[in-house]
Order: structure tokens, then sequence, then C-alpha cells
């Protein structure tokens, strides 16, 4: 594999053979790139979720708690 291309010319191994590859595997990327930028996305709404229920249940504890020593 070396060999075959060390007598082709540098725009066609750093130009045309990556034009190819991007051409026969661009829907495969850009599905995979997809997915993880969805998967991220759904983490961070998770998290927020997370985030903000904890915050309403403390601070209703808290306001509960504060309410029973009258």
């Amino acid at each position: 594999m070396r060999e075959i291309f060390a007598g082709l010319p540098w725009w066609v191994k750093w130009i045309a053979v990556p034009v190819i590859a991007l051409v026969v595997f661009g829907g495969l990327i850009a599905s995979v790139i997809g997915f993880v930028i969805g998967l991220l996305f759904k983490v961070l709404v998770f998290v927020a979720l997370v985030g903000g229920l904890i915050y309403v249940v403390r601070k209703f504890t808290s306001s509960s708690s504060s309410r029973g020593d009258w």
C-alpha cells in the first residue's frame, strides 16, 4: 500500500483521497456526529431537569420546616 502511494503526486494523497473518503463515508460520519450531539443535548436536558427538581424540593422542604417551627 505504501508503495502505491509513494508513486502518486502529493495532491492525490492529500486532496483526492480524503475527498473520496468524505464522499463515500460522509453519511456515516454525519450520522455518528448527529447521534453524539443529540446524546449530549439529552444529557444536558436531563442534568438541568434533575438540578431544577433538586432545587425545588430543597426550597419547599426548607420553607415547610421553617413553618413547622411556628
